[in-house]
Protein backbone atom coordinates (compact mmCIF):
# COMPACT_ATOMS: atom_id res chain seq x y z
CA UNK A 1 0.00 0.00 0.00
CA UNK A 2 1.16 3.37 -0.75
CA UNK A 3 2.22 5.38 1.85
CA UNK A 4 1.24 9.39 2.61
CA UNK A 5 3.32 11.86 1.54
CA UNK A 6 2.92 15.68 3.19
CA UNK A 7 0.22 17.57 1.98
CA UNK A 8 2.65 20.18 0.90
CA UNK A 9 5.03 17.98 -1.07
CA UNK A 10 4.62 17.45 -5.11
CA UNK A 11 5.06 13.64 -5.98
CA UNK A 12 7.06 14.64 -9.16
CA UNK A 13 8.29 18.26 -9.58
CA UNK A 14 10.06 18.94 -12.87
CA UNK A 15 11.86 22.30 -13.69
CA UNK A 16 13.41 23.03 -17.05
CA UNK A 17 14.56 19.31 -17.52
CA UNK A 18 16.37 18.52 -21.12
CA UNK A 19 17.88 15.26 -21.95
CA UNK A 20 20.72 14.72 -24.98
CA UNK A 21 21.87 11.76 -26.62
CA UNK A 22 24.98 12.80 -28.33
CA UNK A 23 24.04 15.69 -30.81
CA UNK A 24 20.03 14.89 -30.18
CA UNK A 25 18.28 16.88 -27.95
CA UNK A 26 14.99 14.32 -26.81
CA UNK A 27 13.30 16.17 -24.23
CA UNK A 28 13.65 20.04 -24.01
CA UNK A 29 12.90 22.54 -21.11
CA UNK A 30 10.59 20.15 -19.45
CA UNK A 31 8.11 21.97 -16.52
CA UNK A 32 5.54 20.50 -14.39
CA UNK A 33 3.77 19.23 -11.27
CA UNK A 34 2.30 15.96 -10.62
CA UNK A 35 0.45 15.76 -7.35
CA UNK A 36 0.24 13.23 -5.16
CA UNK A 37 -2.55 10.35 -6.04
CA UNK A 38 -3.50 12.00 -9.36
CA UNK A 39 -3.33 9.74 -12.85
CA UNK A 40 -1.22 11.80 -15.62
CA UNK A 41 -1.38 10.18 -19.13
CA UNK A 42 1.24 11.67 -21.55
CA UNK A 43 0.49 11.55 -25.33
CA UNK A 44 2.75 12.76 -28.64
CA UNK A 45 3.83 11.08 -31.19
CA UNK A 46 6.64 8.67 -31.90
CA UNK A 47 10.00 9.74 -30.84
CA UNK A 48 8.84 13.33 -29.16
CA UNK A 49 10.69 11.85 -25.56
CA UNK A 50 7.83 10.58 -23.41
CA UNK A 51 9.38 7.15 -22.89
CA UNK A 52 12.29 9.21 -21.89
CA UNK A 53 10.87 11.53 -19.86
CA UNK A 54 9.61 8.48 -17.90
CA UNK A 55 12.72 7.04 -17.65
CA UNK A 56 14.38 9.76 -16.14
CA UNK A 57 11.35 10.36 -13.62
CA UNK A 58 12.66 6.43 -12.62
CA UNK A 59 15.91 7.37 -12.52
CA UNK A 60 17.35 4.84 -14.97
CA UNK A 61 18.70 7.47 -17.41
CA UNK A 62 20.15 10.63 -16.52
CA UNK A 63 18.45 14.16 -17.30
CA UNK A 64 21.19 16.33 -18.92
CA UNK A 65 20.01 19.48 -17.48
CA UNK A 66 17.42 21.05 -15.14
CA UNK A 67 15.65 19.54 -11.50
CA UNK A 68 13.50 16.66 -11.11
CA UNK A 69 12.78 15.96 -7.98
CA UNK A 70 10.35 12.81 -6.59
CA UNK A 71 8.97 13.54 -3.09
CA UNK A 72 11.22 16.35 -2.76
CA UNK A 73 14.74 15.02 -3.45
CA UNK A 74 16.26 15.04 -6.55
CA UNK A 75 16.28 11.90 -8.82
CA UNK A 76 19.79 10.51 -9.00
CA UNK A 77 19.11 7.05 -9.48
CA UNK A 78 16.27 4.24 -9.05
CA UNK A 79 14.34 4.56 -5.86
CA UNK A 80 12.36 1.87 -4.29
CA UNK A 81 9.24 3.90 -4.12
CA UNK A 82 9.12 4.53 -7.56
CA UNK A 83 8.48 1.33 -9.99
CA UNK A 84 8.01 0.55 -13.72
CA UNK A 85 6.03 -1.69 -15.93
CA UNK A 86 6.95 -2.09 -19.58
CA UNK A 87 4.78 -3.04 -22.91
CA UNK A 88 6.07 -6.22 -21.98
CA UNK A 89 5.62 -8.28 -18.81
CA UNK A 90 9.01 -9.96 -18.49
CA UNK A 91 7.31 -12.65 -16.22
CA UNK A 92 9.81 -15.86 -15.29
CA UNK A 93 8.32 -18.53 -17.65
CA UNK A 94 9.38 -21.26 -15.60
CA UNK A 95 7.48 -20.07 -12.40
CA UNK A 96 3.94 -20.23 -11.21
CA UNK A 97 1.76 -16.69 -11.12
CA UNK A 98 1.45 -16.38 -7.73
CA UNK A 99 5.80 -17.03 -7.13
CA UNK A 100 6.37 -13.86 -10.09
CA UNK A 101 4.19 -11.49 -8.07
CA UNK A 102 6.38 -12.69 -5.31
CA UNK A 103 9.66 -12.17 -6.73
CA UNK A 104 10.75 -8.73 -5.31
CA UNK A 105 9.86 -10.22 -2.06
CA UNK A 106 11.81 -13.10 -2.72
CA UNK A 107 15.18 -11.41 -3.85
CA UNK A 108 14.96 -9.53 -0.61
CA UNK A 109 15.28 -12.23 1.28
CA UNK A 110 12.73 -14.85 2.76
CA UNK A 111 9.40 -14.74 1.78
CA UNK A 112 6.74 -15.07 5.00
CA UNK A 113 3.26 -16.49 5.28
CA UNK A 114 1.99 -12.58 5.59
CA UNK A 115 4.04 -12.20 2.10
CA UNK A 116 1.81 -15.18 0.59
CA UNK A 117 -1.36 -13.47 2.09
CA UNK A 118 -0.19 -9.92 0.35
CA UNK A 119 0.65 -11.70 -2.48
CA UNK A 120 -2.54 -13.50 -3.08
CA UNK A 121 -4.54 -10.37 -1.92
CA UNK A 122 -3.14 -8.52 -4.69
CA UNK A 123 -4.20 -11.60 -7.18
CA UNK A 124 -7.45 -10.55 -5.98
CA UNK A 125 -6.96 -7.26 -6.92
CA UNK A 126 -6.21 -7.79 -10.65
CA UNK A 127 -8.73 -10.34 -10.65
CA UNK A 128 -6.63 -13.26 -10.95
CA UNK A 129 -6.76 -15.51 -7.80
CA UNK A 130 -8.22 -18.40 -9.63
CA UNK A 131 -4.92 -18.36 -11.86
CA UNK A 132 -2.40 -18.24 -8.95
CA UNK A 133 -1.14 -21.76 -9.23
CA UNK A 134 -1.09 -21.16 -13.50
CA UNK A 135 2.06 -20.66 -15.56
CA UNK A 136 2.73 -17.68 -17.85
CA UNK A 137 2.27 -19.56 -20.77
CA UNK A 138 -1.40 -20.67 -20.20
CA UNK A 139 -2.33 -16.93 -19.70
CA UNK A 140 -3.51 -14.56 -22.43
CA UNK A 141 -1.58 -11.16 -22.72
CA UNK A 142 -3.83 -9.30 -20.77
CA UNK A 143 -3.32 -11.50 -18.30
CA UNK A 144 0.08 -11.47 -17.93
CA UNK A 145 0.28 -8.25 -17.93
CA UNK A 146 -2.24 -7.94 -14.72
CA UNK A 147 0.49 -10.61 -12.97
CA UNK A 148 3.18 -7.89 -13.97
CA UNK A 149 0.67 -5.27 -11.98
CA UNK A 150 0.84 -7.31 -9.34
CA UNK A 151 3.75 -7.82 -8.79
CA UNK A 152 4.43 -4.64 -8.94
CA UNK A 153 2.15 -3.68 -6.55
CA UNK A 154 3.82 -5.85 -4.12
CA UNK A 155 7.16 -3.54 -4.55
CA UNK A 156 4.97 -1.41 -2.38
CA UNK A 157 5.97 1.57 -4.45
CA UNK A 158 3.95 5.15 -4.09
CA UNK A 159 4.56 6.09 -7.80
CA UNK A 160 3.86 3.68 -11.13
CA UNK A 161 4.77 5.10 -14.26
CA UNK A 162 3.38 2.89 -16.98
CA UNK A 163 5.19 3.30 -20.22
CA UNK A 164 2.41 1.78 -22.92
CA UNK A 165 1.92 -1.27 -21.08
CA UNK A 166 -1.54 -2.03 -23.23
CA UNK A 167 0.02 -1.14 -26.57
CA UNK A 168 0.37 -4.62 -27.73
CA UNK A 169 -3.01 -5.72 -26.86
CA UNK A 170 -5.82 -5.58 -28.89
CA UNK A 171 -8.58 -2.71 -28.70
CA UNK A 172 -11.30 -4.61 -26.47
CA UNK A 173 -8.72 -6.03 -24.60
CA UNK A 174 -7.34 -2.48 -23.96
CA UNK A 175 -10.43 -1.07 -22.80
CA UNK A 176 -11.03 -3.65 -20.64
CA UNK A 177 -8.02 -3.30 -18.89
CA UNK A 178 -8.21 0.41 -19.02
CA UNK A 179 -11.06 0.37 -16.58
CA UNK A 180 -9.41 -2.06 -14.34
CA UNK A 181 -6.32 -0.44 -14.17
CA UNK A 182 -8.15 3.16 -12.77
CA UNK A 183 -10.23 0.46 -10.44
CA UNK A 184 -6.95 -0.45 -9.39
CA UNK A 185 -4.62 2.69 -8.76
CA UNK A 186 -7.89 4.23 -6.99
CA UNK A 187 -7.47 1.50 -4.25
CA UNK A 188 -4.11 1.59 -3.68
CA UNK A 189 -3.99 5.68 -3.91
CA UNK A 190 -1.10 5.33 -6.03
CA UNK A 191 0.97 8.41 -7.76
CA UNK A 192 0.22 7.26 -11.63
CA UNK A 193 1.99 8.57 -14.69
CA UNK A 194 0.80 6.62 -17.83
CA UNK A 195 2.49 6.99 -21.44
CA UNK A 196 0.61 6.07 -24.23
CA UNK A 197 -0.18 6.98 -28.27
CA UNK A 198 -3.34 6.55 -27.68
CA UNK A 199 -5.32 9.72 -27.10
CA UNK A 200 -9.05 8.16 -25.91
CA UNK A 201 -7.04 6.12 -23.88
CA UNK A 202 -5.01 8.75 -22.38
CA UNK A 203 -7.92 11.34 -21.60
CA UNK A 204 -10.12 8.06 -20.03
CA UNK A 205 -7.49 6.91 -17.30
CA UNK A 206 -6.24 10.70 -16.43
CA UNK A 207 -6.62 13.28 -14.34
CA UNK A 208 -4.79 15.33 -16.60
CA UNK A 209 -3.12 15.20 -20.30
CA UNK A 210 0.12 16.06 -20.83
CA UNK A 211 0.51 16.74 -24.84
CA UNK A 212 4.15 16.62 -26.06
CA UNK A 213 4.88 17.71 -29.54
CA UNK A 214 7.66 16.40 -31.95
CA UNK A 215 11.14 15.89 -31.34
CA UNK A 216 12.29 17.87 -29.42
CA UNK A 217 10.02 16.94 -27.17
CA UNK A 218 8.33 20.23 -25.25
CA UNK A 219 5.35 20.18 -23.51
CA UNK A 220 2.38 21.74 -26.12
CA UNK A 221 -0.13 21.32 -23.01
CA UNK A 222 -1.06 20.70 -19.82
CA UNK A 223 -4.99 19.49 -20.06
CA UNK A 224 -7.60 18.86 -17.40
CA UNK A 225 -10.09 15.95 -17.53
CA UNK A 226 -13.10 16.94 -15.71
CA UNK A 227 -15.10 13.14 -15.80
CA UNK A 228 -15.75 12.37 -12.55
CA UNK A 229 -14.34 8.71 -11.29
CA UNK A 230 -14.74 5.91 -11.26
CA UNK A 231 -15.52 5.98 -15.09
CA UNK A 232 -17.20 3.46 -17.14
CA UNK A 233 -16.68 2.44 -20.94
CA UNK A 234 -19.58 4.00 -22.06
CA UNK A 235 -17.73 7.31 -21.67
CA UNK A 236 -16.15 6.92 -24.77
CA UNK A 237 -19.38 7.44 -26.91
CA UNK A 238 -20.12 10.51 -25.13
CA UNK A 239 -20.28 14.29 -26.73
CA UNK A 240 -17.84 15.49 -24.12
CA UNK A 241 -15.55 13.01 -24.23
CA UNK A 242 -15.08 12.82 -28.11
CA UNK A 243 -14.70 16.87 -28.35
CA UNK A 244 -11.93 16.99 -25.40
CA UNK A 245 -10.34 13.85 -27.79
CA UNK A 246 -10.41 16.49 -30.86
CA UNK A 247 -8.94 19.01 -28.80
CA UNK A 248 -5.94 16.84 -27.76
CA UNK A 249 -5.37 15.85 -30.82
CA UNK A 250 -5.10 19.47 -32.49
CA UNK A 251 -2.70 20.06 -29.80
CA UNK A 252 -0.81 16.56 -31.13
CA UNK A 253 -0.95 18.07 -34.71
CA UNK A 254 -0.10 21.62 -34.47
CA UNK A 255 1.44 21.91 -31.09
CA UNK A 256 -0.77 24.39 -30.06
CA UNK A 257 -4.38 24.24 -27.49
CA UNK A 258 -7.52 25.81 -28.82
Amino acid sequence: MAQPYAATRQAIEAQQVEKRFGSVLAVENASFTIEPGSFISIVGPSGCGKSTLLRMIAGLIPKTTGSLMVHGSEVTGPRGDVGVMFQKPTLLDWKTVIENVLLPTKLKGRVTDADRRRAVELLHLVGLQDFAHAFPRHLSGGMQQRVALARLLNVGTDILLLDEPFGALDEFTREHLNVELSRIVAEVNTTSVFVTHNIAEAIFLADKVFVMTPRPGRLAAIVDVPFEKPRDISLLLTPEFNALVARVRNIFATGKDL
